[in-house]
C-alpha cells in the first residue's frame, strides 16, 4: 500500500550560491509541517552539505545543475539531491538506493569525508545511490515527544 504525499522538485545551477536557495526552501517545507527549530537547522546543514559536495565534484569543469526532491509526508520529510540527474520518481528511487553502512571505505563515495559524517549525525535516516551521479536520500522524521524547558517531556499531538 503506497502511503501519501507531497513531492516538491526544484533544479539549481550547480553554483554555491544557489545552495541558499535550497536551505530556504528546506526551512519554509520543514517549518510548516511543524519541526522544532533545531530540527529545522539540522536540515539546513545536511542538504547544504549534500549540494556543497555536489557542487564540488559532480561538476568540476563543465556547467551542471543539482535537483533537489521533497517527499513530505504525514510523519516525516525526505529530501534527495540528486547531480547529473533528471527528474525523480520518489518510489523508483527509494527502490534502488540502500543505506549508509559505516563499514563502506568513505572513499568509494563522492560524498566522503566529513560531509556525509555529518549528514549522518544530523539526519534519522540517510541512503545513497552512486550509480548514475549521485542520489542522496535523507529522511527526518517529525518529533512527536519534545523537551519541556524543565527537562519534562512533554507531547506535541
Amino acid at each position: 500500500m503506497n502511503e501519501a504525499f507531497d513531492f516538491v522538485e526544484m533544479r539549481v545551477p550547480a553554483k554555491a550560491e544557489y545552495v541558499g536557495v535550497a536551505r530556504l526552501s528546506v526551512s519554509g517545507i520543514a517549518s510548516r509541517m511543524g519541526f522544532a527549530y533545531d530540527d529545522i537547522e539540522d536540515l539546513k546543514v545536511a542538504i547544504s552539505e549534500a549540494i556543497t559536495n555536489a557542487v564540488r565534484h559532480a561538476y568540476q569543469d563543465e556547467p551542471g545543475e543539482v535537483t533537489i526532491g521533497f517527499g513530505v509526508y504525514d510523519n516525516r520529510l525526505e529530501v534527495m539531491v540528486a547531480d547529473r540527474g533528471g527528474s525523480f520518481k520518489l518510489e523508483d528511487i527509494k527502490q534502488s538506493i540502500g543505506p549508509y553502512r559505516h563499514d563502506e571505505k568513505i572513499n568509494n563515495l563522492r560524498e566522503g569525508g566529513f560531509g556525509l559524517f555529518l549528514i549522518n549525525a544530523l539526519m534519522d535516516k540517510v541512503e545513497i545511490n552512486n550509480e548514475h551521479g549521485v542520489i542522496v536520500l535523507m529522511t527526518k522524521y517529525l518529533s512527536e515527544v519534545e523537551v519541556d524547558v524543565s527537562d519534562d517531556q512533554i507531547s506535541t499531538t
